[in-house]
Formats: C-alpha cells, sequence, structure tokens
C-alpha cells in the first residue's frame, strides 16, 4: 500500500501543516494552469501512476515548461505515458501539474520502521534531489530515536550537525522536519520519504522547506490509514480486472496485496507474510503468475473470496497452485486453507476440472488441522499434491515448486488430465 506524488500527498502534508509546492490535478483547467504559471513562473508536469512507482525522472517522464503552450505538449505526452522499473510495467492515467520551487539546497528526509535498529529511524541529508544511494555516507545521517518521544528537534539539529549542513538551512529544517513524524505515527505509516525538500526564501528572507515530492506507504494491520479517507483504487498498481476485484476486498483485518508479474506465467502463488513473497517472487522468475501478501489473519469470509478471485482469473493456465509462507504467529491456517479448499472444490463444481499439482508450504497454529482439510480436498479433486511443513526450507520448497511445473510442462499436465478424465484437446 503505497502513496507516491504530490498529488496525494500535499492533502497529507496539509494535515500537519507541512508546507508543501502547489499542485493541481488531472482535472485542472487551461485558466487554472495560466494562473499558476502567472503565480511561480515554472511548472513540473509528472504522469500519475497506480502503485509505487519509482525513477521518473531519470526515463524522462518529468516535463518542464513555462508557458502555457509547453505545458499543453507536455500534457498530452505524459497523460498516458508508459513506465518501466524492473519487471513492473505501468501506464500512467492523467498528470499533475506542480509549481516550480526555485532553490539552493534540496533536502532527502524519510522516516522508516527500521528492522536494523528495531525503531523508527530517521534518514536526513542536504544533497537531496537525486537517488539517497547516490550519496556519500559521510554526508547522510541515518539516526533511530525513541518512538514513545518521537522525531525531537534536538534529534534534526544534532543530525544536520553531524554531516556540514550549511547553518542556514538548520534552523528551518529544526522547526519543520518533527511535524512529520505526526503523519508518519498517527497514520500508521511505515515508510515516509519526502525528496526533494527545496529550500525556498520566503518574503522575509529566510529559508523555508516546500515539499516537492511524496512518498509513502502503510501498514495493512494499523486501521489508523482508514481515518485518511483514501479511496482504494489508490492503491492498486494496475488497472487490470484482477486486480480491482483483489483490491475491493481490503479490509483492516488480512491484507490483500497483488501485482500480476506475467499473465502467462504458469505458477499461481498465493503468498503469506512480505518475507516469504520477496523469496517467492525471486526465484520462480517469470513462472510466477502473480505476487501477494495474503498474511495477516484473514477470516475464512475474505479468504475464500480471495481465492475465488484468484483461481477465476489464472487457475486455468496454471500448472502448480503453490501455496507458500513462512511460520506465522498469529493466522489460524486452519481457516485459511479451509477457505481455499473450498474455494477450490466450488471452481471445480462451476468450471469443471482442471490439470494441476497442488505444492504447499507453510507453519503456524492448527497446520495440522488446515493441511488434512486441503488433503481431502485434493483427494476428493483427484489432483496430485506434496505438502511441507514448518521445519522445512522455504528455497528448497520453492524448488520443488518450480520441479513440479516443469514436470507438468513435461508431459505431466497430460497425465494429470487423463487422471481427471479430461479430452486431448484440454491437456
Amino acid at each position: 500500500m503505497q502513496i507516491t506524488g504530490m498529488l496525494h500527498g500535499a492533502r497529507l502534508l496539509e494535515l500537519v501543516g507541512f508546507p508543501a509546492t502547489e499542485v493541481l490535478g488531472p482535472d485542472a483547467t487551461e485558466q487554472d494552469i495560466k494562473s499558476m504559471l502567472d503565480r511561480h513562473g515554472q511548472i513540473f508536469i509528472k504522469p500519475v501512476f497506480k502503485g509505487g512507482v519509482g525513477k521518473k525522472g531519470k526515463a524522462g517522464l518529468v516535463g518542464k515548461a513555462k508557458d502555457l503552450k509547453s505545458v499543453l505538449l507536455e500534457k498530452e505526452r505524459l497523460y498516458f505515458a508508459c513506465h518501466e522499473s524492473g519487471r513492473q510495467q505501468v501506464k500512467a492515467n492523467g498528470v499533475t501539474f506542480e509549481a516550480g520551487v526555485p532553490a539552493e539546497h534540496e533536502i532527502y528526509f524519510s522516516i522508516t520502521d527500521s528492522t536494523r535498529f528495531r525503531a523508527p529511524a530517521m534518514t536526513l541529508t542536504h544533497l537531496g534531489g537525486v537517488d539517497i544511494e547516490d550519496v556519500d555516507k559521510e554526508n547522510v545521517a541515518v539516526i533511530p530515536f525513541d518512538p514513545l518521544t518521537g522525531l525531537k528537534a534536538f534529534v534534526v539539529a544534532n543530525a544536520l550537525t553531524s554531516i556540514g549542513a550549511p547553518k542556514e538551512v538548520i534552523s528551518p529544517l529544526v522547526q519543520q522536519l518533527p511535524k512529520l513524524w505526526e503523519l508518519f505515527h498517527g497514520f500508521g505509516m511505515t515508510t515516509l520519504e519526502l525528496n526533494p525538500i527545496r529550500m525556498r526564501i520566503d518574503r522575509n528572507g529566510r529559508l523555508s522547506p516546500v515539499a516537492c515530492d511524496f512518498k509513502c506507504s502503510f501498514d495493512r494491520d494499523d486501521p489508523r490509514w482508514m481515518r485518511l479517507g483514501i479511496p482504494p483504487q489508490v492503491f492498486a498498481a494496475d488497472y487490470s480486472d484482477f486486480e480491482q476485484e483483489i483490491n475491493s476486498l481490503r479490509t483492516h483485518q488480512g491484507q490483500s496485496d497483488v501485482y500480476v508479474i506475467n499473465a502467462n506465467g504458469t505458477v499461481l502463488a498465493p503468498t503469506f507474510g512480505g518475507g516469504a513473497n520477496s523469496l517467492v517472487t525471486e526465484m520462480l522468475g517469470d513462472d510466477a503468475i502473480i505476487s501477494t501478501d495474503f498474511g495477516g489473519n484473514p477470516p475464512y469470509s475474505k479468504m475464500k473470496e480471495v481465492a475465488r478471485i484468484c483461481f477465476n482469473h489464472w487457475l486455468a493456465q496454471a500448472n502448480v497452485l503453490f501455496i507458500i509462507g513462512g511460520k506465522s504467529n498469529n493466522t489460524d491456517i486452519y481457516e485459511t486453507f479451509r477457505a481455499m479448499a473450498d474455494a477450490l472444490r466450488e471452481y471445480f463444481g462451476e468450471h469443471g476440472p482442471t490439470p494441476l499439482y497442488v505444492v504447499l508450504g507453510r507453519g503456524g497454529p492448527n497446520l495440522v488441522r488446515g493441511m488434512g482439510a486441503l488433503r481431502d480436498t485434493c483427494d476428493a479433486l483427484g489432483l496430485p499434491y506434496r505438502f511441507f511443513g514448518f521445519d522445512s526450507d522455504i528455497s528448497e520448497v520453492i524448488q520443488y515448486a518450480k520441479k513440479a511445473d516443469l514436470w507438468m510442462k513435461s508431459g505431466g499436465r497430460g497425465q494429470v488430465a487423463r487422471r481427471l478424465g479430461l479430452p486431448a484437446c484440454e491437456e
């Protein structure tokens, strides 16, 4: 669950009184744009993508203009722009118009839940406006702080002094940056990043920080984000029917994060847990159809509906149904597996049988009961299966799923089809 860009970011920053550049949305009229040009002299035009998509500037997808004609030409170029970032391919649907902020200094700032420090950590440098990885480490301060006391002004001041930041930027940043902790903590965020914050000279001749780009992500298990009233479609990474159906199920209990990796893939891998998802996505590569995180102890009804949607869209083409996750602390494995088993049984009842190899790897409460429910369903449907418990190496389980997929591609799918009584044309 991510938000990027100033279209929504400016509104969130306004909640805590942090200055942000003026922003117009895709519905801005020519008169609105002309008025912004008259006030600021320059406008940046940025495409609006769903989900968190980076590297837009390096890809040439940020335009700038100083007259209305040029702004409209950039709007035409970027309104439906396509962008690739790694495996991710996305298409814009609209643009934002953001006022230019002249400044000599650019600041990078972020707060994250740090696994290294087991605490929130602030990252800060006075050499912002570029990828933080490109800045020398001696110019970057990474400071953990106590979440009970929050981000205090002295933490910011000490960090800026330690990296040799110009004196004129320290005081205004010390006054403004602590406000961002209120936003981060108050609405259940796991990451908040502003890059760049441009230091604009105000009418009194003092520097004032102005946020010119925004990124944040939310903890789906923390319901405080719902107070923001953000439409669920903002968090979609695609416009596919599959994602839109899954997104309609978003609630505070149970995650339903999905991304289509390869629409022509052969392994359908409902995954539980962010760590497991990263490993599964990396090891399966293009064989994976979707990348998911369905953890967070989803109730039976939600898990069954999520499984139903996944099966309706992808099961017919899949060779392997690969249900995988780490060892859960609080997810009721029986409830999730029973829901998926019932959804699988109903799919076969409605659409007829399809050749499929079921591979499962999981640990957690009620694991044996959950495996029993899924085993009974696989036996009743005539599907081959292999289950792995909590003491199995997850990487070895993934390798087994890949071998099962290869076997299905090398004639196994035909064997399973014949076992299910399917005609040769459907193998």
